[in-house]
Formats: C-alpha cells, structure tokens, sequence
C-alpha cells in the first residue's frame, strides 16, 4: 500500500511539473499565465457537491461553534496552530529556513508546555515573531515545482495536482502527527483523535467566515471561479512569501484554511 502511495505521489509530481512554466516557476509569474482548470466539469461536480455539504451540515455546525463561549473557540484555534507546527518546522528546514525552523521549535515547545498543550498562545505573548504555516505544497513551490492543473478534491476543497502531491507527503512520514495518532502506540493518542483535531480546524475556520463566504457567495457571478481565483492566489502569496493587502485568502492544508478578511 505504502508502495503505490509513493508511485501514486511521484506521478503527481511529474505531472505537475510537466503542466508548469518551462522554467519551473508559478503560472501565476511574471507572464500573468493562469493555472489551468483541466478538469473543469468534473470539478464543478465536486464543488456542487461540496457546497452541498456545506450547507446541510458544515454551516449548521459552524453556526453552532459560534455559540460557544469565545476563549473555548480561541484555545481550540489555538491547540490547532500548535500542532500545525508538527509540519511547519520540517519545511522551514526544507526550504532553507533555519533559524525559523528554531524559532517554531521553541513556539511548540512553549506552547505545548507552558501554554497547556496550546491552549494558550504563550510564545504570542512573549513577543515570538508571527507565525506562518508552511506544508509540503508550498515547498515543492519553492523547489521549483509547478502547481499543475487546477483541482477540486471532493469534501476538501480546492486544491493543485502539486499540492495534492504535497499532502501526501503527510500520509508518508512528513506529519508526525498523522503518525502518532494512526501509526503510534501511545493510549493517549488514536486515530479518532486524529480525526478530531482536522474536523476541529475545519469547524473552526468556517465558523470565523460565516459572513465572509456569504458576502462573496452573494456578489460573485460565479461563485466557483471566485474560490479558484482566490485559492490560487493565496498559493502564491504563501509561496513567494509576499506581504498580504486587506484581504487574505483561503484554504487550507488539508484543512487549515486562512481567514478571509473582506475589510
């Protein structure tokens, strides 16, 4: 299994280079290409069924997550952060970043201790630099590799060939907690509580744009190109590390979407 995972995620990656730029950078670069949709009538299903999805059962939820007292939804955004630096730190390395790769070391540790498992944002009010989330899409970005063609993964959400790649880095070694929890033997940790903490991240990003995904719902012509616009633009932005404007788009590694703020 763990064989045609790998074969599975090299061919990803060689075809998503393979639909790049000829010199290995973005579509979105200097030639203002567009990635392309290659899958436009099937991608189009998976966000019907999505959105489907959504407001039967991840809106109702999100709506109810808002009721809950403020510090019990700031202390689960929290706990998520922290543990998305499980994945954070290894890709500050493999991209060169060292002194980050320390410096979210240090966030974890403190948070995870002192803050309570991240309850507590600890190592936020000791003034740590503001943390950014890395994963293993945007570090085959930042080697070079092109997003490939866009997709729509059903239940997940938008997403590129490379990234979708990147993803399944995780499933091979790249998330140590994804192993922890699945593969590990410690009594506290267990698949269900794998599951919780990605369903926990998910809840709680919809739940902070409720108003914002309905605002742009309502003013776009079409809805789905508006979430690819924005979804490959976050992408860049993340990639080239480029200093964000009023507005910060969406998604998520594999469910840590960035909020979206329509000031």
């Amino acid at each position: 299994m763990i064989k045609l995972l790998k074969l599975f995620c090299i061919l990803i990656m060689i075809t998503s280079s393979a639909l790049a730029d000829t010199d290995g950078n973005l579509e979105l670069s200097k030639k203002n290409k567009q990635v392309k949709d290659c899958f436009e009538p099937l991608n189009r299903a998976s966000f019907a069924l999505n959105q489907g999805l959504d407001k039967a059962l991840f809106k109702p939820i999100a709506k109810g997550y808002r009721n809950l007292p403020p510090s019990v939804r700031v202390g689960t955004g929290n706990v998520i952060n922290n543990i998305s630096n499980l994945i954070t730190i290894p890709n500050n390395v493999l991209q060169g970043d060292i002194k980050m790769a320390f410096i979210n070391t240090g966030r974890l540790v403190v948070n995870t201790t002192i803050g309570l498992l991240g309850i507590i944002d600890v190592a936020d009010n000791m003034g740590f630099p503001t943390y950014e989330k890395e994963d293993y899409g945007q570090t085959l970005g930042k080697w070079g590799v092109g997003p490939g063609c866009y997709i729509v993964l059903p239940v997940l959400g938008p997403s590129t060939l490379r990234d979708t790649a990147g993803s399944f880095v995780n499933v091979l070694g790249g998330d140590p907690w994804y192993h922890a929890s699945i593969n590990g033997n410690n009594e506290y940790l267990s698949e269900n509580v794998f599951l919780a903490s990605k369903v926990l991240g998910g809840v709680d990003f919809r739940a902070n744009n409720l108003e914002s995904f309905d605002n742009l719902e309502k003013n776009s012509m079409d809805f789905y190109a508006s979430l690819k616009s924005l979804y490959i633009q976050d992408r860049k932005i993340k990639i080239e590390n480029i200093k964000r404007g009023n507005i910060q788009v969406i998604y998520n590694d594999e469910g840590d979407w960035e909020e979206i703020d329509t000031k």
